[in-house]
């Protein structure tokens, strides 16, 4: 290995996740940038206007608005499986980034999902759940 591969060896191992990390953060600062709580800003969700039942998505956008000023409270409040999204997808770029400075597996770092689990099914069953709850009578607190 060369001197000049081996100096650009960790910057290569960090370039994926630090791009991962900018991607998410440019995201949340153009929506943290406009209130979707302001009529106009943004267009309504066409599922809540043209049936009047709130989708998995109803609220997210007012969910990453309130993360993006650090007000937890109001994103689980506009959307609760958007927040628990965000905190996974926060946990899962930490996580990598971990990784990515030390290439040597900790035992913290590894998160191993068995092979056999359906993750596909359990994502859309909770999402699923997430939105029958939502638009029930008693689920009322998980609308948008």
């Amino acid at each position: 290995m060369s001197a000049r591969t081996a100096a650009t060896a960790p910057l290569r191992r960090l370039a994926p996740p630090l791009a991962a990390l900018a991607c998410a953060a440019a995201g949340l600062a153009a929506v943290g940038a406009a209130d979707p709580n302001e009529p106009g800003r943004y267009p309504p969700c066409p599922v809540l206007a043209y049936t009047g039942l709130a989708c998995p998505g109803c609220g997210g956008l007012r969910c990453a608005y309130a993360l993006a000023h650090g007000d937890p409270a109001a994103a689980l409040g506009a959307n609760a499986l958007a927040a628990a999204g965000a905190a996974v997808l926060a946990v899962a770029l930490l996580g990598w980034l971990l990784a990515a400075v030390h290439p040597r597996p900790r035992a913290l770092l590894r998160i191993r999902i068995p092979a056999r689990l359906p993750v596909g099914s359990v994502l859309f069953a909770l999402v699923a759940a997430f939105t029958l709850l939502r638009n029930l009578p008693f689920g009322a607190v998980l609308g948008p």
